[in-house]
Parts: structure tokens; sequence; C-alpha cells
């Protein structure tokens, strides 16, 4: 695992280094692709290494900055959430759902292997987050670790992640009113980003409970704000910067804030959620500079 320094620095430089710490523990808690099932390996290997931004694992470093937890839990956490949102990209490009050919730049994983492999990857995926969790101490007691699981099974199940992608499913066609849209997201994108947060928060010292409130409001807006520029970015951007196929989800009739607002009430929305994130960090004060800095990272990514 990786010795992050955590002095003040440019956040550009502090971003490389988080994101190459994170894919080297991503590298070690898998398995290697010699050992069998070789196929199986691969895949999984294909599916998490070398590709995306590591939002998530950038989330989960800079709130444990603000606990003073140290970088091997945090490469341990950034590497559970990462699984899981790469197990959930895996299954969401599968012919049975998105059915998309281009993820990160290169063949999705049923491409570049086979259907069945593809989706015994993303379950395998699944499964490792979990034992990420359980086989080295995380946190200060047993009681907090515990709560972890919890918090990361939460974030992926029905009431989280793949609840939201089953309400985006069953909404393809269907003109959803804001508040709905809102619902569907805060499950499908947000309810993964909230945990990265909230597990950064609890790998260190403890915070209060009005601070920990203050940071939970950041990370619901943050996971609305990641959705809201992805449906600006899915409408105006080409497919060679998206590293996916653009305009997929207006070619599926999908409700997504651009359909419902237009481009530039989309914008003016996450300008909106962008104020409201970094008030919510105001009382953190310089603490919590990474933070507001991802935060305008996934608003600059369009503006």
């Amino acid at each position: 695992m990786s010795s992050i320094d955590n002095a003040p620095g440019d956040f550009a430089d502090w971003m490389g280094r988080i994101q190459q710490a994170t894919e080297t523990a991503l590298a070690a808690l898998l398995p290697d692709a010699s050992i069998a099932p070789q196929r199986l390996h691969s895949a999984m290997r294909y599916a998490v290494l070398g590709g995306g931004k590591r939002v998530r694992a950038l989330l989960v470093h800079a709130a444990g900055e603000l606990v003073g937890a140290s970088p091997q839990r945090l490469d341990r956490l950034a590497g559970a959430v990462e699984f899981i949102h790469a197990y959930s990209l895996v299954h969401d490009d599968m012919p049975c759902m998105d059915d998309d050919v281009l993820r990160r730049g290169k063949p999705t994983v049923h491409v570049e292997y086979d259907e069945a492999t593809a989706l015994l990857a993303g379950d395998a995926l699944q499964t490792l987050a979990f034992q990420v969790l359980a086989e080295a101490p995380l946190a200060d007691s047993l009681a907090d670790q515990l709560a972890m699981v919890g918090l990361l099974a939460n974030a992926s199940g029905s009431r989280g992640m793949a609840g939201g992608q089953a309400i985006d499913l069953d909404s393809v066609g269907k003109q959803l009113s804001r508040e709905e849209l809102e619902f569907m997201h805060v499950h499908k994108t947000g309810a993964l980003i909230r945990a990265s947060v909230l597990l950064g928060a609890r790998a260190g010292t403890p915070m209060a409970d009005d601070d920990l409130r203050r940071l939970d409001h950041y990370a619901k807006l943050v996971g609305l704000l990641f959705q809201v520029v992805d449906d600006i970015l899915d409408a105006v951007a080409d497919t060679a910067t998206l590293g996916k196929t653009a305009g997929k989800d207006a070619d599926n009739d999908k409700p997504t804030y651009v359909s419902l607002l237009g481009i530039e009430e989309a914008h003016r929305l996450a300008r909106d959620m962008l104020a409201d994130a970094h008030a919510a960090l105001a009382p953190f004060g310089p603490r919590a500079n990474r933070l507001g800095a991802l935060a305008d990272y996934i608003v600059h990514r369009t503006f």
C-alpha cells in the first residue's frame, strides 16, 4: 500500500498522487491474472485498472484528511469503493442493461471477453469489495468498521445504486418530474459518492455529530452534482472526450437533467449545487479545501 504525504500542496499534484496511489492499491488488491481462473481474473483487472478519474477514491482520501486517517486505511477504502463502481459499470454496459460497447476509451468487458465472463467479473468485484473491508483494521473500533461495511452495502444495494439503476431502467421513455429524477439519481449515482465521503470520514478521529451532518449534506450535493454534469456531458461532448458512447441517453429516450431542464438551466442548477456544497464545507475552514476543490473539479469537467 502507498504512503501519501498529507501536507498542503497544489491540488493537481495531490490529485495525481492519490490517483497513482489508488491504481497501485487496486493492482495489489486484485487477484493476479496468472491465478486460476485466469480468464475471470484477467477480466476483473481489465475492468478496474488503467482508466477513470478515480473521483470516488479522491473523495475517500479528501474526507479522510479531515479526520487524520492513515493513508493505508484510505487506500483500502478507496479500493473497495472503486471495486463496487467498476462492477456496476461492467453490468450496466451489458446487453441486458445499457448495451454499450465502449467504456473509458476501450471495449467494454462483455465485448473484450464475453457476456458470461463480464457477469462473473462484476459479481466477483462486488464481493471483493467487502473482502477488502473485512481483512484489515480500517477504524479504531470493530463497531465502527462494521458500520462501514453496512454503509457500503446500503449504498450498493436495492436502496442505493442497484435500486437507482432499476428505477432508471423503468423510466425509459417516461417524463419524470425533477423530484422523481432527483430521487433516482440520489440512489443510482449519489449513493456511492456519498458513501465514499462518509467512509473516509469514519476512518480516523470520530467527528462531532454536527460536523458529520455537514459532511453528509456536502456528499449528497456532490453526488447529484456529478450526475447533472454527466447529463450535460452526454449531451454536448463527443465520444472521444467521454471515453464512452456520446448521446446514449438521448438515443435511449432516458430522462436526464438536460431533457427535463434544458442545457442552460442544467448549467445553472450545477452552479447552485456547487455553491451549496461550498457553503456546507465552510465551517471546516481550510481543512476542507480538498473537498471543495473536488466539487469544483466535478463541475469544471464541463464548464
